[in-house]
């Protein structure tokens, strides 16, 4: 049976409560109130800030579904929800630099509102970091490396990814702290790399969105009715949209990628089944016949040898980038311990089928050497999509244009990441005052309301579309610079904190029996990914210094090539040793670093023990399910 529409409750509310049908809102439910008697809503196990109609159970959860929904949406834009919420804070906890609640507590009221659901969870764990790293960066990393080392290094990368999440997935669900992965680098590591790394994150979000603007802007020109207009003009109608879904709050954020990742995941399915036809040569009509492996033998699995593989480990190391969005989301997740290991295990069906499949089929339906692929004007552009390619060779009219959508889709599902993945950090480290006080500026519906101006006023950077092609992609790729790097300082560093963690559960005395969630990789899975990581640094390094083709290169160019390559070094290491120096702080011992405070569960072992009493009843086939996800 399907759940009544918001709407419909509301009418029906109005009418059963004696309210004008045709009042707002707002006055609807004040109207509501003033004529009922109103119980406190503790003893109805709601805040204490809210009020409950008392008559019945269906009126209650009729009133609840009414609020929560006007709340999360329509009062979203209200002159009132703009206002300062004096008590409210990122976390619902006033704490110290590394997670820690401080003993005299301020008034607070939870700042960041935890509506996301299981379902937002599933899906952004899933989806949400599919992009243009997959359906256009591969592309420049085919041309690069050939089909033999994109599978290689997707794959390589792929691994090192799931042994990531899942130590964050550990780390979240024992700790789910707004800002988590500043917060676990300053507890685990050094305060100062924590602040070096909650700038990173942030920084690396920040330039994201126009770039990301941008090339949505790019993927219009596609069709040819746009190539006449000015790009500035689809910029502006992009960046509203994402703007306005951030304006929604943390809701609006997880309804929008909810839908975004179901799209691009039945596009991804349906590319793979397509892509077995073409190969096989079931395309009726098709100038190519059949395919298989054709391409792997002429021209090739492999270009440009061994430095080839490398650059396309760095690409393969982008695309995967916002894979972590999942552990910045447990703050606002309901209930994280039931929540977020199913995720997390999600990461490593989308690692094998979205990536490792769709490429695996790229790599048989476009030759390295294809003109479209070396023609693109940047990572950027659509029009050098091997998806896109793949289909247009094949004859096939119709499907270009619609894998264009999904690529512009996919566009604005990374630029709404952007906005979400950069507010809230920059919200939790002026928290911690590790940022402009302002910055933590929460209004009365829970968003980092100024940082959320500030990442969206930063997007507006996109605008230098207009000044044309040279300068667009010159400026793209200074700013690439800036976030190059990131993810994996980003990644490596939550691998470290695992380690450290699971050093210091183990010198205080704990067992991971008492922990609600393991990774599946373990301890040693933690090493495999933090070595990984260090590795793609090295290989970055010596391709950054010694690119492919730098013979012919001028001194000027090479030095140019480097920092675009590598700025994202220099840029952390200042973060670094500058908090160090002003702050002295110091890298923590095993017996300083804290791991009992900051769990939102405290009675978590007896819960731990009922569920895993009703899990030894399940019949195998429902253990496994549980394991994969």
């Amino acid at each position: 049976m399907s759940k009544p529409r918001p709407e419909g409750i509301l009418i029906k509310a109005k009418k059963k409560h004696g309210c004008d049908e045709h009042a707002s809102i707002e006055t609807a439910t004040i109207q509501a109130y003033s004529t009922m008697p109103i119980i406190p809503a503790k003893t109805r196990g709601i805040k204490s800030s809210t009020l409950a109609f008392p008559h019945t159970l269906k009126a209650t959860e009729e009133a609840i579904q009414i609020l929560a929904y006007v709340g999360g949406f329509f009062t979203a834009f209200t002159l009132d929800s703009f206002k300062r919420n004096p008590n409210a804070r990122v976390v619902t906890e006033a704490t110290d630099l590394e997670g820690r609640p401080l003993p005299d507590q301020p008034p607070a009221e939870p700042a960041l509102a935890m509506r996301l659901k299981e379902r937002h969870l599933q899906m952004i764990a899933i989806g949400g970091s599919i992009g243009t790293g997959l359906f256009v960066g591969s592309g420049s990393a085919l041309a690069t490396g050939g089909p033999a080392s994109l599978i290689i290094a997707y794959g390589l990368i792929g691994m090192m990814l799931y042994c990531t999440v899942h130590a964050l997935g550990e780390l979240a669900v024992a700790f789910p702290i707004a800002g988590a992965f500043s917060v676990y680098s300053s507890r685990f590591i050094d305060p100062a790399w924590g602040f070096a790394m909650g700038w990173n994150y942030a920084l690396s979000w920040l330039v994201t969105l126009p770039l990301e603007l941008t090339a949505a802007s790019i993927t219009v020109s596609y069709w040819p009715g746009a190539k006449d207009t000015s790009p500035a003009a689809f910029v502006v109608i992009f960046w509203f949209v994402i703007v306005l879904i951030n304006f929604f709050g943390v809701k609006g954020y997880g309804e929008a990628e909810f839908v975004f990742s179901i799209i691009k995941v039945i596009a991804v399915i349906g590319f793979i089944i397509l892509g077995i036809i073409i190969a096989a040569g079931g395309v009726p009509g098709s100038p190519q016949g059949y395919l298989g492996a054709g391409y792997w033998y002429n021209p090739g699995a492999f270009h440009h040898g061994f430095k080839g593989l490398c650059s396309v480990f760095v690409t393969a190391a982008f695309s995967f980038g916002g894979t972590e969005l999942v552990g910045l989301t447990a703050a606002e997740t309901e209930n994280p311990r039931k929540s977020l290991p199913s995720a997390v295990k999600q990461v490593f069906w989308r690692i094998t089928l979205f990536y490792m499949v769709s490429l695996t089929i790229v790599g048989c339906l476009v030759p390295y050497n294809d003109p479209d692929l070396l023609n693109g004007t940047g990572s950027q552009d659509a029009n050098a999509s091997p998806f896109v390619i793949a289909v247009k060779n094949a004859g096939i009219s119709v499907v270009p244009s619609i894998m264009n959508v999904v690529i512009l889709i996919a566009v604005l599902s990374v630029g709404n990441s952007s906005v979400y993945g950069s507010s809230r950090t920059m919200a939790a480290l002026a928290d911690r005052g590790q940022a402009p006080k302002i910055l933590g500026y929460i209004d009365n519906t829970g968003r980092p309301l100024v940082s959320i101006i500030v990442a969206s006023a930063i997007g507006l950077l996109c605008f230098i579309v207009a000044a044309g092609t040279d300068v667009r992609v010159q400026a793209f790729n200074w700013m690439l610079a800036v976030s190059g790097l990131s993810s994996i300082f980003t990644w490596a560093s939550i691998c470290a904190c695992h380690i450290r963690f699971r050093h210091a559960w183990k010198h205080n005395g704990h067992t991971l029996d008492e922990l609600a969630f393991t990774s599946q990789s373990g301890y040693y899975g933690s090493w495999l990914g933090f070595i990984m990581n260090m590795l793609i640094l090295v290989a970055q390094f010596w391709t950054a210094v010694w690119p492919v083709g730098y013979a012919s290169e001028t001194p000027s160019e090479i030095a140019q090539g480097f920092f675009e390559a590598y700025l994202a070094m220099p840029i952390v290491i200042l973060f670094y040793v500058g908090f160090k120096v002003i702050k002295k702080t110091k890298f923590k011992r095993l017996a300083d670093i804290d791991v009992t405070s900051g769990r939102r569960e405290m009675d978590l072992p007896a819960i731990l023990a009922e569920e895993r009493a009703i899990q030894a009843t399940w019949p195998w086939w429902k253990k496994w399910w549980n394991i994969a996800f």
